[in-house]
């Protein structure tokens, strides 16, 4: 790692009392120095090009044994040489052009599906527009059946693979060199999340802060990561260290000036700059970028807690709740069966939680626990281990044999389905609180009210009980602002995992 190069003088005041407008832009590094060649890190690493040729190799794979296949069962019929070689020829252009291949987006979020899915809608309208071009009318089942199919194998294993890379991430590998520039305090939760979801491929290996230090005057780290320089210095060090990824954090000096001179100083390398913007818990549908008055503006829309789109989840919330009632039906009657011949109780447990805008209504679980659970939980309150107001102890002797069995893999919900089949719950949405919880809470927390609880949610796939109190609380809230069909979906996926791998249930 580069050695810092910050003068040898120290900062003497602190950075709030410094007139920042007055520092001066940093100067042009000499032509010596910029001519300097990048280290090796500046190109791909050799387990991105390997990742990249497994990506095109299953795609195009999957393409030509699909196509091969229909070819052989529609030529049955009438001869489809033309249209198999078109319909080829249209997948194997449209997907790199969709920037499907593209290194940026292999193996980072929802975007690599969207350019997967956008790659294989063109080719379905090339092969479309080539009937019509051509006079072959009889494309209809190449454009409908053959590149939908297409997909059926295409997406399916690009989750497989991504599964491998995010496995191997979380053993430490496959991680792209980051270097963060900001105020130590923005940089240091920038590098914990990083390490709580390394899932994401990012490594803080280097920091620069306004001063050359870190959190304190003597420090030279920010949460175990070097601070190797000072913002103005910023530049100079992506460019000698190799950095994948500049994440650009809020500090007072970061002024629109400074930001696009850092752009074009970045320019000719392989560093894509990233900025965090102040708004860190908003995200997904409700940012975009506009142009107004020349400026690029970051416009906040407000969260939706009505219209349209509730409609449609109120409607699959009910039709969901029915089909998965109709399913688990005979499930249903042998865990009935299972707690009552336990011990002879009552099936079903019944309780009072808070429902949107703070309504309580009662809740339907199978019963866990002996009957007299609530009473022997006072004699417990010293062994509590939740967190917050939470009541939850890891083995809690209350808990009977088919209970435990239950609970691991969340079971005992299973009759809130009624519940959302009621109107009082949703499939996916913020944890039902206990009353006595709901008087507890603070204003911010008070907002997890503003939408109906939830089946699921985002606490139910990011650690459920292993998770504290705060952790819960902004993954709740993260939920209620961002909201989206599309997280919905996300979130029932995950949470099929989540059940079935027993994690952080008990």
């Amino acid at each position: 790692m580069e050695e810092s190069v910050r003068p040898s003088s120290t900062v003497s005041e602190p950075p709030p009392h410094i007139d920042l407008r007055a520092i001066p832009e940093p100067s042009p590094a000499p032509a010596a120095e910029s001519a300097e060649p990048a280290t090796s890190k500046t190109h791909p690493a050799a387990w991105e090009k390997r990742y990249r040729t497994w990506v095109i190799a299953s795609d195009v794979l999957a393409a030509l044994l699909v196509i091969g296949v229909s070819a052989f069962v529609i030529g049955r019929v009438a001869p489809q040489d033309m249209h198999a070689f078109g319909t080829a020829l249209a997948v194997l252009c449209a997907l790199p052009v969709s920037r499907a291949w593209s290194q940026r987006v292999l193996g980072e979020g929802p975007e690599e599906y969207r350019t997967l899915g956008r790659g294989l809608i063109t080719a379905a309208v090339l092969v479309a527009l080539g009937g019509l071009l051509f006079r072959a009318l009889d494309v209809q089942p190449w454009v409908f059946i053959v590149v939908p199919v297409i997909a059926l194998f295409a997406f399916p294993q690009r989750y497989l693979l991504r599964q491998v890379l995010h496995r191997r991430r979380r053993r430490g590998l496959c991680l792209l060199p980051v270097m963060a520039a900001g105020s130590p305090a923005t940089v240091a939760d920038l590098i914990a999340r990083t390490k709580s979801e390394a899932h994401v491929g990012w490594r803080v290996e280097a920091v620069c802060t306004f001063s050359g230090t870190g959190e304190d005057r003597d420090s030279g780290e920010v949460d175990g990561v070097p601070v190797i320089g000072r913002l103005e210095e910023l530049s100079r060090h992506v460019r000698r260290g190799g950095y994948r990824v500049v994440a650009i954090t809020a500090d007072q000096y970061w002024t629109p000036q400074r930001l696009q001179r850092l752009a074009w100083d970045l320019e000719g390398t392989s560093a894509e700059m990233v900025v965090a913007p102040v708004l860190m818990e908003v995200a997904g549908p409700r940012l975009n970028v506009t142009g107004v008055l020349g400026m690029p503006l970051l416009r906040v829309t407000a969260p939706m807690f009505t219209g349209g789109h509730r409609f449609v989840k109120e409607v699959v919330d009910r039709c969901g709740a029915a089909l998965l009632l109709t399913l688990f039906s005979p499930l249903l009657l042998v865990i009935a069966l299972a707690v009552k011949l336990g011990d002879h109780g009552p099936v079903v447990y019944k309780q009072r939680r808070i429902g949107k805008d703070g309504e309580s209504f009662t809740m339907l679980k199978f019963r866990t626990m002996v009957p007299d659970a609530d009473r022997i939980r006072q004699q417990l309150e010293r062994d509590n281990e939740g967190a917050g107001p939470l009541f939850k102890m890891k083995r809690d002797p209350r808990v009977t044999r088919v209970g435990g069995l239950l609970r691991r893999y969340s079971l005992d919900e299973l009759p809130q389905l009624f519940n959302v089949l009621g109107g009082r719950m949703s499939l996916v949405g913020p944890r039902p609180p206990l009353p006595e919880e709901t008087k507890k809470y603070a204003p911010d927390a008070r907002r997890r009210l503003l939408v109906k609880p939830g089946l699921t949610g985002l606490w139910q796939v990011s650690g459920r009980s292993d998770l504290t109190w705060a952790e819960s609380i902004r993954l709740d809230l993260r939920y209620v602002e961002d909201w989206s069909l599309a997280l919905d979906l996300l979130i029932l996926w995950k949470t099929f995992r989540a059940v079935v791998a027993g994690q952080g249930a008990y």
